[in-house]
């Protein structure tokens, strides 16, 4: 959080407000909820590359005595684990009554009970202040909206509240949730580029300026193109000990990390944030040609999975070798840059890390798929007329052509200068564009959903619930004639791959699976333990697998009236689970998955309508769902 809060002293494109506009409020301390807001910002930044593809959410609570004092704090961990502000308001307890929330964001409620507005309204909190409105469409300005109708007053930066101190803290909650914003505006994951070069350098065609003067030297030229390697191709190690910690660290806070076919060939990478946290990325490697070695780091993917995307037809043979290995092969007509990042957007990504060469690097820059640039500078000197550059040819002849990065920021780390900065602002969606919603209360004859196709995927689509990740506990029957609750749908249908093995350690790992912090952590712990263990897996679980499903999604339903109400209105449509990887669960790329989730929620959708009981009496909640 510290890089992001050195870059917001610079930042000054995304947001701009007029000296009009500047207003003085006396009835609140300014100050002090710009400080609180950019709290919540820096907690819930604890959070990034856990939370994908969902917000960064933090909440502050503090009480509205003279004091100020703050009583409760919390952070969304990840999807279906316990909302920031729940997590405050327990934190806070009695001291919430009348007192003020802070949010970096409107709250986004996606399973359709509204968890974290339920827990500021029962606590009883006054007001609540908002860094920025929600980004995604069917989610804007709801929560708001929701909050004002129950009494409470809602503050939102930009918009009811206008200073100097409030700019600052609204550009705190910009660069906290950019990938997202890129995502929502641009439809396209948040792409950053990250190299580290040498200080050696000479006057000619460059690719990107640095629009002030680099201060870590005292050559004179503030334009500066570095070697990212010797003449040879050697390039361990360019950046310091401290700089390749930070590097871990970018890979711990992205979905996936790419790189060419040329750094696989001759650095060998492992691509994994070593000491930057749990959180594994997908590891991506872009080659037209797949020259690549049949041995190679990449291809163990034992502790984190990897996908190889490559031109349609490219070295066939060696595609089902990769694919004996159990890395994934995504075949395009054309392969290029953007072709890559939309695929990368349909499978849910929202950061991407790009750690290539110079020649993929000029690519994605010239396909405008890079948002963001950090180069790591390093004091050397290498030399070598040939040596290759950060970023390979571009085409431009003029210095007028060059690209300039915006919001650039310095950071020193150890003997090396972390250059940061934008090729693209990150978009402004302080304008309030009216929802489908909203249209619709003005016009009834409009509805929101007019296809006969309903597609959902992660869990802040509208119909996000009906996911097997959404967090929704479910109490299923044990083998000891007792019931359980399991913190998901994923949570039981993961730990079920184990049960009934002879093997004494199939034990801890359903009860690895059961602690899961989050669906996608325990979906990641069963297929780790199932590439790695692929004997201690149930003989029958190719058999069952459906079963499973059914009874965990069925007791969900049950347990959640309002979730079986909001499967019943989807009469007449079909049900598509839009993974466009997953060909069993999913609908596939271009409608060649099986689709297996929507095939059963339609299943228990017909078994729901067809109760009359349903019909006659109000839905109860249920406690416990037998095993059917």
């Amino acid at each position: 959080m510290a890089m992001a809060m050195a870059m917001a002293m610079g930042f000054a494109t995304a947001v701009k407000f007029k000296a009009s506009s500047i207003i003085n409020n006396s009835d609140h301390n300014h100050a002090l909820d710009a400080s609180y807001v950019k709290r919540a910002a820096e907690l819930s930044d604890k959070s990034a590359g856990f939370t994908s593809p969902h917000p960064n959410f933090g909440c502050v609570i503090s009480t509205t005595s003279s004091s100020r004092n703050v009583v409760g704090e919390g952070y969304l961990y990840a999807q279906g684990t316990k909302p920031a502000e729940v997590q405050a308001v327990e934190a806070a307890g009695e001291y919430c009554r009348g007192a003020t929330a802070y949010v970096n964001m409107e709250p986004g409620d996606c399973d359709g009970d509204n968890t974290a507005l339920s827990a500021l309204i029962q606590a009883g909190i006054s007001r609540v202040v908002i860094g920025i409105r929600h980004p995604l469409q069917h989610l804007r300005g709801k929560a708001i909206q929701a909050l004002r109708s129950e009494g409470l007053q809602v503050d939102v930066l930009g918009e009811d509240l206008r200073s100097v101190s409030m700019e600052d803290a609204l550009k705190s909650c910009l660069l906290v949730n950019a990938p997202l914003l890129y995502r929502s505006a641009s439809r396209v994951p948040f792409s950053v580029l990250k190299y580290a070069m040498t200080l050696d350098g000479e006057y000619h065609t460059i690719t990107i300026i640095f629009i002030q003067t680099c201060y870590i030297c005292t050559i004179s030229s503030p334009f500066l193109t570095g070697k990212i390697a010797a003449s040879s191709g050697h390039a361990s190690w360019i950046s310091s000990k401290k700089s390749r910690s930070r590097v871990f660290e970018l890979r711990g806070r992205s979905d996936a990390v790419i790189v060419g076919g040329n750094t696989v060939r001759k650095d060998n990478p492992r691509l994994t944030p070593r000491h930057g946290g749990g959180h594994l990325p997908m590891r991506i490697v872009m080659s037209q040609t797949l020259d690549l070695p049949e041995v190679a780091n990449l291809w163990n993917v034992t502790v984190v999975p990897t996908i190889v995307v490559t031109q349609r037809g490219a070295r066939r043979s060696f595609q089902k070798v990769l694919a004996s290995k159990g890395v994934e092969v995504v075949e395009f007509d054309i392969l290029n840059p953007k072709d890559v990042v939309d695929y990368l957007y349909d499978r849910g990504y929202l950061s991407i890390l790009w750690e290539c060469g110079g020649t993929l690097s000029a690519s994605a820059i010239s396909s405008g798929v890079i948002h963001k640039v950090h180069a790591f500078v390093a004091p050397k000197i290498i030399g070598g007329k040939n040596a290759p550059s950060p970023v390979g040819e571009l085409g431009m002849v003029e210095m007028t052509q060059a690209l300039d990065l915006i919001d650039v920021s310095y950071e020193q780390i150890g003997p090396d200068m972390l250059i940061s900065g934008y090729l693209q602002p990150i978009p402004d969606l302080t304008p309030v564009i009216p929802s489908v919603d909203e249209t619709s209360a003005i016009d009834p004859s409009l509805s929101p959903y007019d296809s006969p196709i309903i597609f959902f995927y992660k869990t802040w689509d509208p119909y996000g619930s009906f996911s097997n990740f959404s967090p929704h506990p479910i109490k299923m029957p044990d083998e000891n004639g007792g019931y359980v609750t399991w913190s998901s749908v994923e949570h039981y249908y993961q730990a079920h791959k184990f049960v009934g093995s002879s093997d004494p350690n199939a034990q801890n790992y359903i009860q690895e699976i059961f602690l899961s912090k989050s669906p996608e952590e325990a979906a990641r712990t069963g297929r780790k333990l199932q590439r790695e263990h692929p004997d201690m897996v149930r003989c029958d679980w190719e058999n069952v697998k459906t079963d499973v499903m059914y009874r965990a999604l069925k007791c969900k339903f049950l347990m959640n009236p309002h979730l079986k109400s909001m499967l019943k209105s989807t009469v007449g449509c079909v049900l598509v689970e839009a993974s466009p990887h997953d060909l069993f669960w999913g609908g596939g790329r271009d409608g060649e998955g099986l689709n297996y989730l929507g095939r059963l929620l339609m299943k228990l959708r017909s078994e729901f309508l067809s109760d009359d009981d349903d019909t006659l009496n109000p839905p109860q909640v249920s406690t416990t769902c037998e095993d059917t």
